[in-house]
């Protein structure tokens, strides 16, 4: 693939560029479009959100020779970013890409405006070494990742299926790498689900506590009890279900008030050995067991899927060795990804990108020799699928 990785890393150096602080692409889905628009691939622009907080989305399909539209292998990923944090903690200007000590430093560079340019060229040099190419290929890509995911990759795929559009297979550019690019797939992730309980006291002075019910001190046992529950054991797949507490919170500021309520958030990870009504069921009954007074609202963000090994697996891992010498390993392990939202219309959904070491922190940074074998990668999935 010569001229690739000059190719990819221009690409890559523009979108950093670009100031695309979640939800305001800044750019950078017109910059992918301009390079897919001559390659045939129709190009629609799906907006959505309110005024204060527009989101843009991209959805670009190429159909194959003949009208022949399937297979459809989707690359999926986000042009928004994460903040910058403090500026003055930069070697350099976030949205200014540099160069030092062969990486590629600025916001985005790993996650993931890197594995776009890398898709795009990719496909670029698919189709040009394909002209005649069997099935589809597909560009889903959002702005709303890095925030609220309520206005993003949700609001195509709902596009997408009232338009019946099926994808039969999806790579998602997150950075899954962890020593060295390609050693990690992600071929699936845990659900999400999020609550927030207030447990309910009387407020009063602490020299009367007969005259009060402290919220803290009723909701401690059970607090404790929490924190020990095994939700299952996992499976072959997942690691176990997990529940942390996110924020904890009670008391007016005041040294001698004994506090009203306690408010504590919370979030389950949760494998397919749990469902979401079951862990709720499980939760409201241990409270109700040690009698407390509470309200609980909950919110989910996302269901667990999962990839069995199959032909997009197959695919990417021939890929990943030939273009690395590397087989990659499966897993599940880490936060949530918009290919939870892309599994409801899409049997196969992995997730191969850079090394994750430095997403979202400060000089965030690619390694310069790791751009080439990423779009070869990508590059030798297609033609393995759709040549």
């Amino acid at each position: 693939m010569d001229g690739s990785t000059g190719s990819a890393l221009h690409l890559a150096e523009q979108l950093i560029a670009c100031r695309s602080l979640t939800p305001d692409d800044a750019g950078c889905q017109a910059l992918i479009a301009a390079r897919l628009a001559p390659l045939g691939f129709e190009c629609h622009t799906i907006e959505s959100g309110p005024d204060d907080f527009r989101v843009t989305n991209l959805w670009a399909v190429k159909r194959g020779a003949g009208g022949r539209d399937a297979p459809l292998l989707a690359f999926a990923g986000h042009t928004d970013v994460v903040p910058t944090g403090p500026l003055e903690r930069w070697t350099s200007d976030p949205f200014v890409p540099t160069h030092r000590d062969g990486r590629l430093y600025g916001r985005g560079a790993a996650d993931m405006k890197t594995s776009l340019a890398c898709m795009v060229v990719a496909v670029e040099a698919f189709v040009a070494a394909h002209p005649g190419h069997r099935g589809s290929i597909g560009f889903l890509i959002t702005s709303d990742e890095e925030g609220p995911a309520l206005d993003g990759t949700t609001q195509v795929v709902r596009w997408l299926r009232e338009r019946g559009e099926r994808l039969d297979a999806c790579i998602v550019g997150e950075p899954t790498s962890v020593q060295a690019v390609g050693d990690m797939v992600k071929n699936g992730r845990r659900g999400s689900l999020s609550g927030r309980l207030v447990v309910r006291g009387k407020q009063g002075h602490v020299a009367y506590p007969q005259l009060a019910r402290n919220p803290i001190h009723l909701l401690a046992p059970a607090l404790a009890e929490l924190t020990t529950v095994v939700w299952d054991e996992g499976n072959a797949h997942f690691p176990p279900t997990s529940w942390q507490v996110s924020n904890l919170h009670a008391g007016t500021g005041a040294g001698n008030v004994i506090p009203g309520e306690a408010v504590v958030d919370f979030n389950f990870r949760f494998s397919t050995a749990s469902t979401p009504e079951s862990l709720q069921q499980r939760l409201v009954a241990l409270l109700d067991r040690h009698g407390l007074a509470y309200r609980l609202d909950w919110s989910l963000s996302g269901l667990p899927f999962l990839t069995e090994p199959g032909t997009l697996i197959e695919a990417l891992a021939a890929a990943i060795h030939e273009a690395t010498g590397r087989r990659p390993e499966l897993s599940t392990t880490g936060g949530t990804s918009d290919g939870r939202f892309i599994a409801t219309i899409c049997p196969q959904v992995v997730e191969c990108g850079p090394v994750n070491a430095s997403i979202h922190q400060v000089d965030e940074h690619v390694a310069v020799a790791d751009i080439e074998p990423l779009a070869r990668i990508y590059r030798g999935t297609l033609e393995r699928l759709l040549s």
